[in-house]
């Protein structure tokens, strides 16, 4: 055990070093544990240790019959096969032990990455635009407060939960058949985008039913993220859409390059079918800023652009329909700039919102509500047995998709490249959403997450601090670039996604 845990340290600190070396600023992950960063080098070094536990037994089980060849060349051909199923057997156990969900519970509590449960606070949540009240004072008699957290609880559970998967048929001409690993981005799409068919077929006041069988339209919904080329929004199709944008199996992704993905699997679903059966019945928006970005700032939603999109999801027919709004932003380099919390903080209140798809750097996450300080989570990075779930399969088991385990992370540590998510009904819920985001643009103190116009201003638009800008002015757009899962899950992710 003792060599293990040297290898495991070892090797965090070969790999550190290598990507530490362009910032002799920051401490070797290898420094004095009584130092001011002993924390994170604990942090570090536990991290590296249980995740590289998989790897480094697997390694012993190969390199084993090779080292002991000749001491068992005089043994018997059952002797070998005895000692060699022994082998595979404790490295079977290590191996569900490691992948386990209770080693990875072990290892966000020793980390620190998340927790769970709620704190003592009596402030309100914010969950997707409903106010759960957290009061202990009940002489009001006031329902909603007394039975605050009770009913938190209940909305949080009912959401619909995606995660990585194992299993199921190959992705494409790849060898895939999970996406451990390098899916999660994927995965937090997967349920901002399901929040929003919820919301458009069941209601926002919808919640989980306890008995079978089921309402139709919910299992509808699951079955359209199914892990097949079958479910229409499944892993498969989306790679399959985002080529343009070199998403591939086995590779990390941004949210700007998702964001486009699904824009672009929308239209594609939309042509290939009648527009009284539309799989996802809404228009989507890819908020960008002037010239898709072109110039720099903060991304701008521009009404005529909305009514544009609803035009031509209705092929003509009507000037509006419901529409999906993704607005993908950077907002500073390795962590959320603090200027931009409160306004993050406050699209949680706005009746349209669907939430966000960011978490830690390399760690993809579906965050869907506020309190205080904290961010409330869904998190893709459990392994599961695929499922397969007809459309008509009203008795199906659909407790993968759920979750009653609450996490939070701290809000100033979320990743700084994230995206954001809102549905309109119609109309008039556009122009509420419109309002709502003016004012809080107004009151964001010239830090603005975006901004709200009737149509393209060519001017000098806001420009968002921290984002690095080329010498002739325009913002560096490094949003198509792709990264190894080897690089995602070893360094944070600066500006690589910065759009806009």
């Amino acid at each position: 055990m003792k060599g293990f845990c040297e290898r495991a340290v070892a090797s965090k600190c070969s790999s550190k070093s290598l990507t530490d070396n362009s910032n002799s600023s920051t401490p070797p992950v290898c420094s004095d544990p009584e130092s001011s960063d002993s924390k994170f080098t604990k942090a570090s070094v536990w991290s590296n240790f249980v995740s590289s536990a998989l790897s480094i037994f697997e390694t012993h089980s190969e390199a084993l019959p090779c080292e002991n060849k000749a001491v068992l060349s005089g043994s018997s051909a059952c002797e070998k096969k005895a000692a060699h199923a022994k082998q595979n057997g404790w490295t079977a156990a290590v191996r569900k032990a490691v992948a386990s969900g209770s080693m990875r519970r072990i290892q966000e509590r020793v980390l620190g990455l998340s927790r769970t449960g709620i704190s003592s606070s009596t402030s309100d949540i914010w969950l997707l635009g409903v106010c759960y009240r957290m009061s202990q004072d009940e002489s009001s008699g006031d329902a909603d407060t007394s039975n605050g957290l009770a009913r938190f609880e209940q909305d949080f559970s009912s959401r619909i939960l995606t995660t990585y998967r194992k299993g199921f048929d190959a992705i494409g001409e790849s060898k895939y058949t999970s996406d451990v690993s390098w899916g999660c981005m994927l995965r937090s799409s997967q349920m901002l985008v399901a929040q929003a068919l919820v919301f458009h077929r069941l209601g926002r006041s919808w919640r989980k039913p306890l008995q079978k069988p089921f309402n139709q339209e919910y299992i509808e919904i699951l079955h359209f993220f199914g892990d097949s080329e079958a479910s229409p929004f499944s892993i498969h199709n989306l790679l399959l859409a985002g080529k343009a944008y070199n998403l591939a199996a086995g590779s990390w992704v941004g949210p700007y390059a998702m964001c486009r993905t699904w824009e672009t699997l929308a239209r594609c679903k939309r042509e290939s079918t009648d527009l009284e059966n539309q799989q996802l019945p809404m228009a989507v928006y890819v908020v960008s800023g002037d010239e898709d970005g072109e110039r720099g700032g903060a991304p701008v939603l521009c009404i005529e652009d909305a009514s544009r999109h609803c035009f031509e999801f209705s092929r003509g027919q009507v000037d509006w329909t419901p529409i999906l709004l993704l607005v993908p932003l950077v907002l500073g380099l390795e962590k959320v700039n603090p200027r931009y919390i409160p306004s993050l903080r406050a699209t949680f209140m706005f009746p349209q919102s669907l939430g966000i798809v960011g978490g830690k750097p390399g760690a993809s996450t579906y965050i869907i509500g506020v309190q205080d300080e904290k961010a409330f989570f869904l998190d893709p990075h459990d392994v599961q047995p695929v499922v397969s779930i007809g459309r008509n399969d009203l008795e199906a088991d659909t407790s993968s998709y759920h979750c009653n385990i609450i996490r939070h992370i701290s809000l100033d540590s979320i990743d700084s490249s994230l995206a954001f998510g809102f549905y309109c009904r119609d109309k008039d819920d556009f122009d509420d959403f419109c309002l709502r985001a003016s004012k809080l643009a107004d009151e964001s103190n010239g830090a603005p997450l975006f901004t709200v116009a009737q149509k393209h201003n060519l001017s000098k638009p806001v420009s968002h601090p921290e984002v690095s800008v080329d010498t002739d002015g325009v913002q560096k757009d490094e949003s198509f670039g792709l990264e190894s899962i080897g690089v995602a899950e070893g360094h944070s992710h600066e500006d690589e996604w910065q759009l806009l």
